[in-house]
């Protein structure tokens, strides 16, 4: 088993750390609020550190899952950053020997981790990822809309259309909190619309339009203009229930 730090204990990076845990590793965890940090202690077994520069001294790999740029270097180049000193899909770019050497712990919280190509290819697939998703869950919402409008059963309609060629991760997970406009939880808007900044961003240095991505993205900020920066990607139905 490996020595692991892990940086950020967020909606994502707390269960990642601790199923990093569960399968053996010795886990040191950093949050910016400390508290969070002990709090994961107490569930899983495993060190918090009160710097990510303590959090990553002596560790074989570190993990960061931090919310933007910024954040990712005050973890990892600030004073007391890093370097000073289960069910995900993983994407990665870098050579065949860090990866191999990384695989086996990245494994304790993935499906599956796949290295794409050189540096930068995993950043572009997951790019693409979040375009993916983001179009999924638009017409998820107008569908879902408009069979609420019609006043059509939305259990009998939602058991045949996820049967066929329109099912996706997205209806099986997020259809019933989408109509009861539950949407306090999961990944925020705020990550959503940075993540599409990003890929729209990337699509100019290839010249790839992206006229969706950019209609979504706009949507996304009706969302954060309503309050719902924190909210859940489902929650872009909220403007279509609510105009």
């Amino acid at each position: 088993m490996a020595k692991v730090a892990f940086l950020g204990l967020g909606v994502m990076g707390f269960p990642m750390a601790g199923h990093l845990a569960a399968k053996g590793h010795d886990v040191t965890v950093y949050n910016r609020t400390f508290a969070k940090a002990e709090a994961w202690t107490q569930k899983h077994k495993g060190k918090a550190a009160k710097t990510p520069k303590e959090a990553a001294a002596g560790q074989e790999f570190v993990f960061c899952c931090v919310g933007n740029d910024d954040d990712l270097r005050s973890v990892v180049l600030g004073p007391d950053g890093a370097f000073a000193g289960g069910q995900l899909t993983v994407m990665c770019g870098g050579e065949q020997g860090p990866f191999d050497r990384a695989k086996p712990v990245a494994d304790a919280f993935s499906k599956a981790v796949t290295l794409i190509g050189p540096p930068g290819s995993g950043q572009i697939t997951k790019m693409m990822n979040q375009m993916c998703i983001a179009g999924i869950v638009q017409g998820l919402a107008e569908a879902l809309n408009l069979g609420q409008r019609a006043g059509l059963d939305m259990d009998k309609v939602m058991t045949a259309i996820s049967k066929g060629a329109a099912q996706s991760w997205q209806m099986e997970n997020r259809w019933q909190n989408m109509i009861a406009g539950k949407f306090d939880y999961g990944f925020a808007v705020n990550w959503m619309r940075k993540d599409l900044g990003i890929a729209m961003a990337e699509g100019k240095r290839w010249s790839a339009q992206m006229p969706v991505v950019a209609l979504v993205d706009q949507f996304y900020q009706r969302v954060q203009e309503r309050g719902g920066g924190r909210w859940d990607t489902s929650s872009l139905i909220q403007p279509l229930q609510k105009p």
